[in-house]
């Protein structure tokens, strides 16, 4: 799975027009599921973005987490985020994961963040036509590859 982590001051999304989720100060996740997914990565993700210390302390440094402060997330699918565009000029997707396979994954991965404790999270719609307001706090903006868990740090 892929993740996009945006630390926002506030965000929310409308599908297809009709307005699906609303946060205040924490993190919009953009979430894309691959073909090898699990359950698995999923957790291990959770656990990341809700534990990750990229929210300031009272001495300007990043050192709190979502958790610490007491955070809200909103939550986007978003296939694109494994679109290959080595080669030619139109991106290839035939990594991302299958439609019913990745919103089952999607919808268990927002299961996984309500099951720790995140306080508020809201949702877009799986495969939906969206459209994402936010406002950036900083910005914070990370890339997480849960393939990345089992490679050893450079």
């Amino acid at each position: 799975m892929r993740l996009v982590y945006q630390r926002v001051k506030c965000a929310s999304v409308t599908a297809d027009g009709v307005p699906t989720g609303a946060i205040e100060a924490g993190a919009l996740l953009l979430l894309g599921v691959g073909q090898e997914d699990t359950e698995e990565d999923g957790a291990w993700l959770a656990d990341k973005a809700i534990a990750l210390r990229v929210f300031e302390d009272e001495s300007g440094r990043m050192n709190r987490s979502l958790q610490d402060i007491d955070g809200e997330l909103l939550v986007v699918s978003n296939f694109t985020l494994y679109g290959d565009c080595r080669k030619g000029r139109r991106p290839d997707f035939t990594s991302a994961g299958a439609p019913a396979e990745a919103k089952r994954l999607y919808d268990r991965f927002l299961d996984q963040l309500r099951e720790r404790g995140v306080r508020r999270v809201e949702a877009g719609v799986f495969g939906a036509d969206m459209a994402i307001d936010m406002t950036a706090d900083g910005p914070v903006t990370l890339v997480i590859d849960s393939e990345c868990r089992h490679q050893p740090r450079r």
